[in-house]
């Protein structure tokens, strides 16, 4: 309790159990990242293939960034899909009722 309000009827208060709407542009923005990073990882895959001689930790190190980051831009990819996906009737039915 915080200035004598509950802290769950300040929260229900502001509506901050709403969902988050995200727009056709932050679809894109989130598809166009995890496409980045995708290509650019690739590109740093072959680079490690080529190298030589270094120690066996940097080899373990550097697939490990490269695993974590091909599933976050698997993760930003799929809620960039999502989120087109989603924004696609409402806009269409915008435009009907305008």
């Amino acid at each position: 309790m915080r200035c004598g309000r509950p802290v769950s009827s300040a929260v229900s208060a502001r509506g901050d159990n709403e969902q988050v709407k995200l727009e056709r542009k932050h679809a894109l923005v989130l598809i166009g990242i995890a496409v980045w990073n995708v290509v650019t990882y690739v590109r740093f895959i072959k680079a490690l293939a080529d190298t030589e001689g270094r120690p066996t930790g940097y080899y373990v190190a550097h697939t490990i960034l490269i695993i974590v980051n091909l599933l976050i831009a698997a993760l930003l990819g799929t809620w960039g899909v999502r989120a087109y996906r989603a924004t696609r009737p409402a806009q269409a039915s915008d435009k009907l009722n305008a």
